[in-house]
């Protein structure tokens, strides 16, 4: 059973070059049968390890270095069926917004704060 949902954005910095980069990576909680709890990863629709450990972090693009990720930003994505959650019923399970299949897929590399938005201009 999925326990919990979130976007993370995880910022990388080499240590040999000293680039620095974020990505955004979805996030699953997950409880087994058994009680144990398990996190997957997925980055650019892909799953992948998780990017906290260097040794399965995304390399460096500029020298190939592997430094571990570092948690900058969290955004929680509410579990269906949680009290007091809206939803909205599906008229036409075929026909219900179609352009949802062929939107392009939301990249993964952090955007920059557009000027208009209030949080960048804050100090």
């Amino acid at each position: 059973m999925i326990t919990e949902l979130a976007v993370e954005r995880v910022e990388f910095t080499c240590g040999r070059c000293q680039d620095r980069w974020t990505l955004d990576y979805d996030v699953q909680r997950f409880m087994d049968g058994l009680g144990h709890e398990w996190e997957y990863f997925s980055c650019d629709n892909r799953s992948v390890p998780s990017p906290y450990a260097a040794e399965s972090a995304p390399p460096c693009g500029r020298c190939g270095h592997r430094p571990a990720g570092r948690l900058v930003a969290r955004r929680p994505v509410p579990l269906p069926g949680m009290p007091g959650a809206p939803r909205s019923p599906v008229p036409d399970a075929g026909g219900h917004r179609p352009e949802r299949h062929s939107a392009p897929l939301l990249s993964a590399v952090a955007a920059e704060p557009r000027a208009a938005d209030p949080q960048a201009a804050a100090p």
